[in-house]
């Protein structure tokens, strides 16, 4: 479609004015329905980045970072980033908000009081080096032509886009000058990519991209047909994190991050292989060195955090009969969230950060009747009516949290 330069005089005409937003809609339009090739994708990157600044190096270890696609409950990054920086590798990770029923990451930090995201680059290397790790917003100077497009991706319907996806995601990550990058490609129902080959298709783009860019990227795909562990709102996946970052909380929860975490630090030559490095890992959890590091980053960001955040009123709902959990309706989850107030359906809806539910259950759980199954944490504005679990009445094979990519050979 374009070469290089051609590229170079879109994206800098585009940040410059010289390309209108109606010029660049009709471009987003096109590689949407027609696709971009995988040298056409790396060069796009390469121009999205070299649009703004890059963060400095502060010192020789080894800079990391990982990026979901984002689902339900998905709170691995208020872990992964303090734990990783107990192992002397630094994770400067740039996060984002929620818009309509996946959570975001900074949206989750800011119910703690007082936790600034929005850090000057000087700002946030001083964390860094102090830290070993921060998690902060996307200022102006990183990749603005990233930032223009995707709200014009986001008004023109194109956001789905596996090419435009891609180098919206590395752009970013290569700015921040990492050394390795570990992807968790959701997959399912509260996810972005509902089958195993969609979500294959975007883990494969961004490996051979992020190589072609200099930047090595790690895929997972990870099972997203139910909730990531039992928190879903803010300040309660806060809460969850802390459980996990103090040797405890959901047991998807910990193996996920420790996953993660372990393909970075192999990565890096941190660890021989991913045994020794999840051995490692859940040793920084278990001794407390890790909710150590997480309170550090909290404190050197603003934040005031003495224990579990305040949650809004709850209420219990219980199995009316017996059997095993068949589904969860994640859509409707999800949803319910954002009727509470505890999600967006603008960018500029406010978040009441005590609003979520805890789901008791998992898919393949067998339940009693009168047994909770999820609890409801409701502010001013009340949950609408939800059946989330459907029960079976024979037995449900536990979901895989771990899923195989399915290769295009």
């Amino acid at each position: 479609m374009l070469d290089a330069d051609q590229w170079r005089f879109l994206i800098e005409g585009y940040c410059d004015g010289q390309v209108t937003d109606y010029q660049m809609s009709a471009l987003a339009m096109a590689i949407y329905f027609r696709g971009l090739t995988r040298r056409e994708t790396a060069e796009l990157t390469r121009c999205m980045v070299d649009s703004g600044e890059r963060l400095p190096r502060v010192n020789d270890r080894p800079r990391v970072d990982k990026h979901s696609t984002g689902g339900l409950g998905d709170k691995v990054s208020l872990i992964l980033a303090p734990l990783l920086a107990c192992c002397d590798v630094d994770v400067p990770m740039i996060s984002g908000r929620g818009l309509g029923r996946t959570g975001g990451t900074l949206d989750k930090l800011e119910a703690i009081e007082g936790y600034e995201t929005q850090l000057t680059i000087d700002q946030s290397s001083r964390v860094l080096k102090d830290v070993g790790c921060f998690i902060v917003g996307a200022t102006e100077s990183i990749a603005p032509a990233d930032r223009r497009l995707y709200g014009l991706r986001d008004v023109t319907g194109t956001v789905e886009s596996v090419g435009l996806i891609t180098a919206s995601i590395l752009s970013k990550k290569l700015a921040a000058s990492l050394d390795a990058l570990v992807m968790d490609v959701k997959v399912g129902s509260a996810g972005f990519m509902p089958t195993i080959e969609q979500a294959s298709e975007l883990a494969e783009c961004l490996q051979e991209v992020g190589a072609e860019s200099g930047l090595p990227t790690l895929p997972l795909l990870s099972d997203m047909d139910q909730p990531l562990g039992r928190a879903i709102g803010n300040a309660i996946e806060v809460n969850e994190s802390l459980d996990v970052l103090g040797g405890g909380g959901p047991k998807e929860v910990r193996a996920l991050t420790l996953r993660l975490s372990a393909e970075l630090l192999v990565a890096t030559k941190q660890a021989s292989d991913l045994r020794a490095a999840e051995k490692l890992l859940a040793s920084k959890l278990d001794s407390g060195d890790a909710m150590q590091r997480f309170e550090q980053m909290v404190h050197e960001q603003g934040g005031k955090l003495s224990g579990h955040l305040p949650l809004g009123r709850r209420s219990e709902h219980v199995a009316e009969r017996s059997g095993w959990v068949e589904s969860i309706d994640c859509p409707a989850i999800g949803d319910a969230i954002i009727a509470m107030g505890g999600g967006r359906r603008q960018t500029t809806d406010s978040v009441d950060p005590s609003v979520g539910i805890d789901l008791h259950v998992r898919i393949g759980d067998r339940v009693e009747a009168g047994q909770p199954l999820w609890t409801v944490h409701e502010g001013p504005k009340p949950c609408p009516p939800i059946t989330p679990v459907q029960l079976s009445e024979t037995n449900v094979p536990a979901r895989p949290l771990i899923l195989p990519l399915s290769r295009n050979d």
